[in-house]
Formats: structure tokens, sequence, C-alpha cells
């Protein structure tokens, strides 16, 4: 065998060690996101009555002057099944720091140290936005339910299932933490260099049209109240973004001027 065959079935050997050793990797961090994900479910499981009462508190707010504000199940199984749809909903809720985390290491070893910076930032703003778009969801709701529960009158009285209540507060929670992941897509357009502060502010009535016609699509309701709940605080966070864009741009600018004796001299 020549010399140049056996390096080239060294560096073979070596990508297949590396892949392996990216599986093994992989497994591990799968294992311990499914573990927390598990553990998450059994702790939801067991405490489900006050994560139950904490999402029906919107529902009771709409229920002023009913004597109780409780939800109805049609089926004999129906409450069992409502009692693992809410642990494993909290379940990954209650495991989200750690399986965004054990994703976030996997993936930054590829990265570049500058780029395992903004990874790290990325990961950490995108979980706490997605929390504060389920905390938007879940405090203006009441407002959107009250208006569609009166919508028939004194006389029609609404029979509100906990299935569909419960997939109902689910589709909104996840609608407005998605939306509110749009700061860290336009951050990541100015990083990458697609999307300058200049632009964003130009573009500016553009983006917030766009914001506006994205929450009207997302919000599950027809409510104005709720879709004003999700496309004020969007277009707000588009203006810090313009800012935030302004001033990392200015610290690259700053950073990449070299410093020049003669401009020195002369200007003493």
């Amino acid at each position: 065998m020549t010399a140049v065959a056996l390096e080239a079935t060294e560096a073979a050997a070596l990508r297949r060690m590396s892949l392996i050793e990216h599986l093994r990797e992989l497994r591990r961090r799968v294992f311990v996101s499914v573990l927390a994900y598990l553990v998450g479910v059994a702790a939801a499981y067991a405490l489900w009555e006050p994560i139950y009462e904490f999402l029906r508190q919107p529902y009771c707010a709409t229920t002023v002057g009913h004597k109780s504000c409780d939800l109805y199940v049609l089926g004999v199984f129906d409450p069992f099944q409502v009692r693992m749809r809410i642990a494993f909903l909290a379940g990954a809720v209650i495991s989200a720091p750690i399986w965004t985390f054990q994703l976030g290491r996997f993936i930054t070893p590829a990265l570049h140290r500058h780029e395992k910076k903004y990874a790290a930032a990325f990961s950490t703003s995108g979980l706490v936005l997605f929390f504060a778009g389920v905390a938007m969801a879940y405090l203006t709701v009441a407002h959107g339910l009250q208006l569609f529960l009166e919508a028939g009158g004194q006389h029609v009285l609404p029979l509100v299932t906990v299935q569909n209540y419960l997939s109902f507060m689910t589709l909104l929670m996840l609608a407005f933490g998605l939306a509110f992941q749009f700061p860290l897509v336009v951050l990541l357009l100015n990083v990458t260099g697609i999307l300058s502060a200049d632009r964003m502010r130009q573009h500016r009535r553009t983006a917030v049209f766009l914001v506006l016609l994205v929450s009207a699509v997302l919000v599950p309701t027809t409510d104005p109240f709720t879709f004003l709940a999700m496309g004020v605080p969007l277009a707000a966070l588009y203006e810090v973004c313009i800012v935030i864009a302004r001033i990392r741009e200015k610290r690259k600018a700053s950073a990449a001027t070299p410093f020049d004796l003669e401009d020195l001299s002369a200007g003493l």
C-alpha cells in the first residue's frame, strides 16, 4: 500500500471515529432530554390539579355572576385523557430549560468562537421570548373569551368542554410563543449581514404591517383585543431590534477601525 493510500485510509478512519463520537454525543443528549421530559410529565401528572386550575382561571374570569366555572366532559375516559394531556403539555414546558440546553450543547461545538457567543444568546433569548408570549396569551385571553361566550345573549349558555377549552388555550399560547420569536429572526438577519439597521428603519412601516397581518392569521380568535395583544408588542419589539442592531453595527465598525498614528498626530 502506498503512502498516499495509507494516509487516505487513516483520514477515513478518523472521520468514521468522529462520526461515531458525534452519534454517541447525540444519543447522550437525546437520552438526557427524554429523561428530563419524562420527569416533567410525571411531576405534571402528580400536580395536575393546580396546573388545571391555573389554566382554567381565564375562563373563570369570564363567568362572573355564574354559580361555577366548571368545564365538562362527555365521555367516561375523558377525565383521564384530560389529565394525561395536561401532563404531556406541562412536562414539555417544565423540562424546556433542560432540553434546550442539551440542544445548544450539541450544536455549539461545531461553531466558531464568535458564533458560539451568538448561539448561547439566541437560545436563551428564544426561550425567554417564548415564555413571554405564552404569558401574554394567558393574561389577555379572558377578554376574547368574554366577547365570544356572551355573543349569544343572556338566554344562550355555552356548554364548554375541557377538551375544547384546552385545545383553544394550547393553540393560543403556542401561537403567541412562536410569534414572539420574530425579534430573533430579525436580529439573525442583521447578524448575518442580510438586514442592516438602516434598512430596518427604512422599511419600518412595511414590517409593522406584516407583523399585524401575521398576528391576524395566527390568532385563533377574531376579536380585536387578542389581535392587538400580539401585534402591538411585536411592533414594539421590532423597534427594540433596530436599536440593538444599530448598537451592534457601531461596535463592529469601531472595532474594525485601524489605529492610525498620523491621524493621532494631526489631532494633536
